[in-house]
């Protein structure tokens, strides 16, 4: 029987199991447009581009290297940071004992943007989200114990990424180390921040630079060490579908490599170090589909530029589950669900992974999470069996066919970014951001009406939630990193920083290499936050437009009784009171993490309210002021970097102190549920955790208000 024959009789045998209904009911699309059959067949591989493919060979779509995992395991990297670096330190020595094989450091928000921790800005915010390093001092604690020449380090630094990569050259100096020994990646993705996860300090265009001068630097001084590590995680975390993801990190991948040749640089003296981050999220083959597709396509870009190092034209990446994906409801299932992302990074053929810890929708990782998180690598890594065989699911109907269809769909994003005249551009024109923000409030339309199921929050709900041990990072991290501050800038020489600081400036006003002025200025005991302010006397401090879409979450909702419910009771307040009921949505602190308040504020618009969206970065302060001079009934705060203890107190006494207690303060994000007393207490009407439908958390919003 031919292979029509066989289709054929499938598909009377399939309707007759049916009893009535059609198989075009089995057909579902996903939120990339991808039409999912009920069954895929030899024919679907017809023309497939990649045919015969195989791993370690262009197109490289089954992996990079010829043997993969069954020559060498992916490493296993745990993102991790928090409070001090003495602090940070242990916790790595305990995790490298215990099996991890690579250090991935996370940076508190403080460091992320140029500033030190005595800065009054930061007051919420050292080491809250990651490690604070203010210098190479802290560096140097950082990494005590671990040898630089034989350890690859991972730093997910963008914004204050000179004096933080310079800081851990110096600190690798001073451990002995030359530069030509150091293994690791730099993120040095400004791009996506602009995009996304917003840690930016410079605008676009001197941003650029600093990634051209690391590239140019590292290519000569350290050709071990990968220069740019092009994220596409973010985006998935602030709401990208696999398309997006894979789209926008390419693009931005291919915006890095022209400007490094702008700048003079050979494509195979850089290419080779250039990595990748994809951010794996919970549809299992969708996941591996995208990273085959994202390996094809970085070698059908690289060809352009004619490379002659093959290492130049193959797509490296390291991955990291979903933490979006992540719930405070039943949180033990969020080990499941990491298992799961883990197997499909895995299956993709990622080179590194981190999975993240069960507890992160309420807080830092704990000892046991991060152990169980740790665990959940090694367990699939040595027990599983997936490590003997190459790219197992490579010749699948199913997986080979919506490789292709995520590689044409690319592809048309890619023509849109080039037509508008680059990725730069795009994100210019607001075009890459938007897209984003419309896929994320439309999935949370639909997980807000119960049709993309989320077990424990709107299906399978457990009656009574067990509480977890949360880690709690306390205010006094900041005075004791103050306190080396000041014996810092005691004991070095004050002229020679000056010096330092000075030639940095000139060097960003003029030529030469910032990396390389930079270094210095490090080894003389500046500041993270003293050569941030050396650049930004040139370069400015950037300043993103705050916009909000409109219409998405009520189009993908649709004819729903509860936006007609809602929408009447905004009518209603606004009959009553004379006019709509007012809210400012703030995130206050240097977290940039804007998915939540996004989608907030486009649905909250589509209900009927008056929505006014704070700038990013605001103090407590000036969101007051914002407050009461738009007078608003509400303000709605936002917190996901754990400083809402320090920042909301400080809130509500600033609206005191202008005569503003009328107006009423909620807070919602990743807070523990040990915190809500506390919140109430201070003052705040209503906290809003992780997994609360959006459509309940303004009726009980309209609740408070109505009562006032």
């Amino acid at each position: 029987m031919d292979s029509g024959k066989r289709l054929e009789a499938w598909r009377k045998l399939a309707e007759k199991e049916l009893r009535g209904r059609s198989l075009e009911e089995l057909t579902r699309t996903t939120p990339e447009g991808i039409s999912i059959k009920p069954l895929y067949s030899e024919e679907d591989l017809e023309g497939l581009e990649w045919a015969g493919a195989m791993p370690g060979l262009p197109p490289y779509v089954r992996g990079p290297k010829a043997t993969m995992y069954a020559g060498r395991p992916w490493t296993i990297r745990q993102y991790a940071g928090f409070s001090t670096a003495k602090e940070s330190n242990a916790f790595y020595r305990r995790n490298l004992a215990a099996g991890q094989k690579g250090l991935s450091v996370a940076f508190d928000l403080a460091t992320h943007r140029g500033y030190d921790s005595d800065h009054p800005r930061v007051s919420g915010d050292v080491g809250k989200a990651g490690v604070a390093v203010d210098s190479v001092e802290d560096m140097k604690v950082l990494f005590d114990g671990i040898p630089l020449d034989a350890m690859s380090v991972s730093m997910t630094m963008n914004g204050a990424v000179l004096p933080v990569l310079a800081g851990y050259i110096v600190a690798a100096e001073e451990q002995g180390v030359p530069h030509d020994k150091l293994t690791g990646t730099i993120q040095n993705d400004i791009l996506k921040e602009y995009l996304t996860r917003n840690t930016y300090i410079y605008p676009p265009a001197p941003s650029m630079r600093i990634v051209s001068d690391i590239i140019g630097f590292c290519s000569g001084e350290m050709p071990r060490y990968n220069t740019v590590s092009i994220s596409g995680y973010h985006m998935m975390e602030a709401g990208a579908d696999s398309v997006l993801q894979c789209a926008f990190t390419l693009a931005d991948g291919l915006e890095y490599v022209k400007a490094a040749l702008d700048a003079g640089l050979d494509v195979d003296a850089f290419a080779p170090r250039l990595s990748f981050f994809f951010g794996i999220g919970m549809n299992f083959f969708m996941e591996i589909a995208m990273l085959r597709a994202a390996r094809f396509l970085w070698a059908e870009i690289m060809a352009r530029f004619n490379p002659k190092d093959p290492r130049s034209s193959m797509l490296r990446t390291h991955c990291q589950t979903s933490g979006w994906s992540l719930t405070r409801q039943d949180p033990y299932t969020n080990i499941i669900r990491t298992t799961l992302e883990c197997m499909s990074a895995v299956l993709g053929g990622t080179q590194s992974l981190h999975t993240n810890a069960f507890d992160e929708a309420v807080g830092l990782p704990t000892e046991l999470s991060a152990r169980v998180a740790r665990n959940t690598q090694i367990v699939v890594q040595e027990e599983s069996g997936v490590c003997g065989v190459v790219d197992p699911l490579g010749g699948s109907y199913y997986v080979e066919s919506l490789t292709r269809e995520i590689v044409e769909k690319v592809r048309g994003v890619l023509a849109e970014v080039e037509a508008l005249g680059g990725m730069a551009r795009a994100i210019e024109s607001g075009m890459p951001k938007m897209r984003i923000e419309e896929a994320s409030a439309r999935r949370q339309a639909r997980i807000d009406q119960g049709l993309d199921v989320i077990v424990g929050v709107n299906r399978y709900q457990v009656e009574e939630e067990e509480e977890m041990e949360v880690l709690d990072v306390p205010a006094a991290i900041r005075e004791e990193q103050v306190r080396g501050l000041l014996e810092l800038r005691e004991k070095r020489d004050p002229a020679e920083v000056d010096r330092c600081l000075a030639a940095i400036t000139r060097c960003a006003e003029g030529e030469g290499n910032l990396l390389e002025a930079v270094i210095p200025a490090m080894r003389a005991r500046a500041t993270v936050g003293e050569v941030s302010e050396a650049m930004e006397k040139i370069f400015g401090r950037f300043t993103a437009t705050t916009r909000c879409i409109s219409g998405v979450y009520a189009g993908e909702m649709g004819d729903n009784g509860t936006m007609a419910t809602l929408r009447d009771r905004t009518d209603a307040f606004a009959e009553r009171n004379g006019r709509r009921p007012r809210i400012l949505l703030t995130k206050m602190g240097q977290d940039g993490h804007d998915r939540g308040i996004k989608i907030i504020a486009t649905a909250y618009a589509d209900f009927g309210f008056d929505v006014d969206l704070s700038p990013m970065f605001q103090t407590p302060e000036e969101a007051a002021k914002m407050a009461v001079e738009n007078d608003v009934h509400a303000i709605g705060v936002s917190s996901l970097a754990a400083g809402h203890n320090i920042l909301v107190p400080e809130l509500i006494r600033h609206l005191a102190d202008q005569d503003a207690d009328d107006i009423v303060v909620f807070v919602g994000g990743i807070i523990p549920p040990s915190d809500y007393d506390l919140l109430s207490k201070m003052g705040v009407k209503d906290v809003f955790g992780p997994g609360t439908r959006v459509t309940e958390s303004a009726n009980r919003i309209l609740n408070v208000l109505m009562e006032g």
